[in-house]
């Protein structure tokens, strides 16, 4: 369950550039700056493309720029005690770094051309392609990573969320040169893009840099970007998948991991959405006294841990219940998580326990955007979906809002049992 992506201080500078290019700056009390370059394209976004391009073009734009050779990038923010990374989503591509905030414009400069200026030399692609792909055989490796990708896989047959972040073996393999030069150039345009940017600077000073490092590597001119604009994920048609299955699979592994879940509200349905994070943090958040890890670890030493996550994707989202157990308890973990969902069905939440939930919520919130590489990252995915970021006391509102009937109405919808799923390995 992403927390942070509700949380950031109301204080900032957001706007847009003339080309379409989002950006947001915000002072912090810090000597150490944050700026991430957040673009929308992700794992949803390969048709046409080999599975797994958008997180092999996540690997490969560190290999080399028209500027400076794979070396050079990989030592230019260590030797200024820097840090230089990025990740991959099924929605997006981030770029982020940290430096001290004197060398934030070097960061900033080095995020911008490598987002516009990689060349994918030939040699540095068959490098890291084994690099990738024993990634891939490690998560192979790992039941309780495996599984999870497995369960969207099934869960959104025929939805381009359906593919694998990494893609394949074989896949990887296949791609060349030309298909990432053709990749960047076409999902790596203005309009799907955000910069954000945290440190103790002037954010009027720092907006004029943002500004004036778009037209160094943009230009003025008009984007050649697709039709599709920032509004088009911003406004798509929820999407209400119909799969449903249980299946389980012999691993031959020592543990038994198992998967429960289902459709669950997308980004742009507000109050569900929230709903649904406070059920999922009340159900199976990060505290040991959420019902299932106090339930299944806490009481009765059943599993090392248990989780409920809540993923949410522009057009849909998916709600799991995942854990590892020893063999013999996974019959008595999977009835007991069914009776504590009933539990949650047949009545509402108390008054003093709706408030006790919101309060542990909203200081989780707080704790986790209080590190300014977590409020980086979370404006920029903000700006991305909504245009726009959610200052603390909005977001306050919006889930002091949520009654216990809105959370009572989420357990039906979401672990109706007659349309969850279930993936066990054993």
């Amino acid at each position: 369950m992403t927390l942070n992506a509700f949380h950031t201080h109301d204080k900032m500078i957001n706007g847009k550039t003339g080309i379409g290019l989002q950006y947001a700056v915000k002072r912090s009390g810090s000597s150490v700056g944050y700026c991430a370059l957040s673009i929308r394209c992700g794992t949803r976004d390969e048709e046409g493309f080999h599975s797994g391009i958008a997180h092999f073009v996540e690997h490969t734009i560190f290999k080399g720029t028209q500027k400076r050779s794979a070396s050079v990038i990989n030592g230019y923010l260590d030797r200024l005690g820097g840090e230089l990374n990025a990740f991959t989503t099924k929605e997006e591509i981030v770029i982020h770094a940290t430096v001290l905030k004197e060398d934030l414009p070097k960061a900033m400069a080095l995020l911008l051309e490598l987002a516009t200026c990689a060349t994918f030399p030939e040699n540095e692609i068959n490098t890291e392609k084994g690099v990738v792909i024993d990634e891939i055989h490690s998560y192979k490796d790992t039941p309780s990573e495996d599984i999870y990708d497995r369960f969207e896989e099934m869960l959104f047959e025929g939805h381009p969320l359906s593919g694998p972040i990494l893609g394949t073996t074989m896949s990887v393999k296949k791609i060349t040169h030309d298909e990432l030069i053709r990749f960047v150039k076409e999902k790596f345009v203005p309009e799907k893009m955000a910069f954000s940017i945290v440190a103790d600077i002037d954010e009027k000073k720092m907006e004029k840099d943002v500004l004036k490092l778009v037209e160094k590597f943009f230009g003025e001119g008009s984007s050649s970007a697709p039709e599709t604009s920032e509004e088009t994920r911003r406004n798509v048609e929820p999407w209400n998948g119909s799969v449903r299955f249980e299946k389980t699979l012999n691993k031959r592994n020592h543990q038994a991991n198992c998967i429960i879940g289902g459709f669950a509200p997308s980004l742009y349905q507000e109050r569900e959405r929230l709903a649904t994070v406070l059920l999922c943090n009340i159900l199976g958040g990060p505290a040991s006294n959420s019902i299932l890890n106090y339930v299944l670890r806490e009481k009765n030493g059943w599993v090392y841990g248990v989780e409920c996550g809540y993923t949410q994707y522009s057009d849909t989202g998916i709600v799991a219940i995942s854990l590892g157990c020893d063999k013999s308890n996974l019959d008595r973990c999977i009835e007991t998580i069914e009776k504590e969902i009933r539990k949650l069905q047949e009545a509402p939440l108390s008054e003093r326990r709706l408030k006790a939930a919101k309060k542990q919520l909203m200081g989780q919130l707080a704790i986790s955007g209080d590190n300014g590489e977590t409020q980086c990252l979370s404006m920029g995915k903000g700006l991305l979906a909504y245009g726009k970021i959610t200052g603390d006391r909005k977001t306050k509102d919006l889930v002091d809002g949520i009654t216990a009937e809105d959370v009572q109405e989420m357990a039906r919808t979401i672990f109706d049992f007659g349309k969850l799923s279930r993936l066990i390995y054993i």
